[in-house]
């Protein structure tokens, strides 16, 4: 089992190749008010990255838009080099997403919606029932496997959407708030279940109120504020441009919530939007 500990500086040093995810001005605007605005991202093939903000700050919207569920008011979004408006289709097939608050089928037990799953991404039966087991082992289902989904905790609930969503074994994974509902032991189990699924190659995207977890697992983060990109880079950098401040300090400042001071830029200098580009 990981130890806890930040990724290994090999983990770390992600690839240097075309992005698994590849997002350029990207925003959606929701009755004039403007979600997210000029969002340009990258995130590696294998990398796992953490998406950091407060409450509005766009998360939850940008990782929308990239499962498909919502569509882009301007700017392109690509993944695995494949543009989200022509080729939607095939791009669901490589995507993996997990809501906070995963759609489980309430009279269905939790290794019948596995199953379910499974089979409307027509994976084949043996490889089903191959990873299914081995992720109820690992994210500690099995007690829980012939419950009905409707007798969950929201924990449980998330931790059989995970499990459903990697029995398809996507190339690219996002989860929005992924600890959130889970116990110390859950919370662990899941760290290392995501650490692996990144270095057998799988492109993890991430949001996360919990900085301990960007600093774990994350090879790099990025912080939203006001739907733009206020800052990016490992932790270790961040923390660098910062006087070697903890991660907490670093989030403060460039989300504002520190001091009232400019916010940084991405990789330094003011990055404030413009009245026209301030998001709600």
């Amino acid at each position: 089992m990981n130890d806890g500990t930040a990724p290994s500086s090999t983990a770390t040093n992600a690839p240097a190749s075309a992005p698994a995810i590849d997002l350029r001005g990207l925003g959606r605007e929701f009755a004039g008010k403007w979600a997210v605005r000029g969002l340009d991202l990258q995130v590696r093939p294998g990398e796992l990255y953490g998406f950091l903000g407060q409450n509005g700050a766009g998360k939850t919207t940008t990782l929308r838009m990239l499962a498909g569920l919502l569509r882009p008011s301007e700017g392109t979004l690509r993944i695995d080099g494949l543009d989200h408006g022509t080729h939607g289709r095939a791009l669901k097939q490589r995507l993996g997403f997990v809501p906070d608050t995963p759609p489980l089928y309430d009279y269905l037990t939790g290794r019948q919606y596995v199953a379910l799953v499974a089979s409307l991404w027509h994976v084949p039966r043996a490889d089903r029932d191959a990873r299914s087991r081995d992720l109820f082992e690992r994210l500690g289902l099995v007690e829980h496997a012939d419950e009905l989904c409707k007798a969950y905790s929201h924990g449980t609930r998330k931790k059989v959407h995970i499990a459903a969503v990697l029995t398809t074994a996507p190339r690219v994974l996002l989860l929005d708030e992924p600890t959130s509902g889970l116990d110390p032991l859950s919370t662990r189990r899941l760290k290392d279940l995501l650490l692996a699924e990144s270095q057998r190659g799988t492109t993890i995207l991430l949001s996360t109120h919990g900085l301990e977890l960007a600093e774990q697992i994350c090879h790099r983060v990025g912080i939203l504020a006001g739907g733009r990109l206020a800052a990016e880079g490992t932790v270790a950098e961040l923390r660098q441009r910062h006087g070697d401040r903890t991660l907490e300090d670093v989030f403060l400042a460039a989300t504002d919530g520190l001091h009232d001071g400019a916010r940084e830029g991405p990789h330094g200098g003011d990055a404030r939007p413009g009245k026209d580009g301030d998001a709600p």
